[in-house]
């Protein structure tokens, strides 16, 4: 088998400081990535929304997010630490969580075993050797097997059962799924079976926002990324993300960043 040729992208090692690069909302704000990530925190403290439930997160704290799941993390001067992102669509060769996991770590054994999992896929990935998209594999299946072991002995069970969870966690799905759309709170309370305003009230309790936030953070993160990374012209990313008009588009940009979409461009 060509190694090489399974991997849909590359693995990274990012420090998380580079990741918020260009402002908070690269961190806080909701999005998605195509691939897994892993959050390794060695400094500092926030809060983190994963599928439309914040808590708290420390030093220490290793969390595990499978792709296409919606989050949103506190990012200041005080927080360090890394994101290792995989390869997209390897989640079943190296067997990795399906949902979200978060683990505290108090043993100084784990922090020194972890980081060096880190490492060696760094080493690996910035030495360019024959083989080494096989080895960087490897490292990973090793990166996995420790989240497998810690999970097991962390007792970290299933994610929580409680129907207001659930419900926040699918209206999260069905946001990450349909944000481009024109479809409204409403909407997605009636796929949902639910009433806007039962919907509104179940998000304020798992996150402290609402849904309408919710929705917005999300619609306005992408806004934001096609700004500054692509060259598309504003009334076609305004039609990309659902909105009537260009006008309406640069309105509600405004209202949500205090920028109109070529200031924010401009200023990126």
């Amino acid at each position: 088998m060509n190694t090489a040729n399974t991997l849909s992208s590359p693995f990274r090692v990012i420090p998380l400081a580079r990741l918020a690069n260009g402002g908070r909302w690269r961190t806080e704000a909701m999005r998605s990535y195509g691939a897994p990530v892993l959050l390794w925190f060695t400094r500092g403290q926030g809060r983190i929304t994963i599928n439309g439930k914040t808590s708290g997160y420390t030093a220490h704290n290793a969390i595990f997010i499978p792709a296409g799941t919606m989050h949103g993390f506190e990012m200041n001067s005080t927080v360090h630490g890394m994101i290792t992102v995989f390869p997209v669509g390897v989640e079943r060769e190296l067997s990795l969580p399906e949902d979200s996991v978060h683990l505290r770590l108090h043993d100084a054994d784990q922090h020194i075993e972890l980081n060096r999992l880190i490492d060696n896929l760094q080493t690996e990935l910035e030495s360019g050797n024959l083989a080494s998209d096989r080895a960087m594999l490897c490292h990973a299946g090793l990166l996995s097997v420790w989240i497998e072991r810690q999970m097991r002995e962390l007792d970290i069970e299933e994610p929580d059962g409680d129907a207001s969870s659930r419900l926040a966690a699918a209206y999260s799905a069905l946001v990450e799924q349909d944000f481009h759309s024109t479809k409204t709170v409403r909407d997605y309370a009636k796929d949902l079976g639910v009433t806007p305003t039962h919907l509104s009230r179940v998000c304020n309790k798992a996150c402290g926002r609402p849904a309408s936030a919710i929705l917005a953070d999300r619609v306005h993160y992408e806004a934001r990324r096609l700004l500054t990374e692509t060259h598309l012209p504003v009334k076609d990313i305004a039609k990309s993300l659902g909105f009537a008009s260009a006008a309406y588009f640069t309105r509600a940009f405004q209202n949500h960043t205090g920028r109109t979409p070529s200031q924010f461009r401009r200023g990126a």
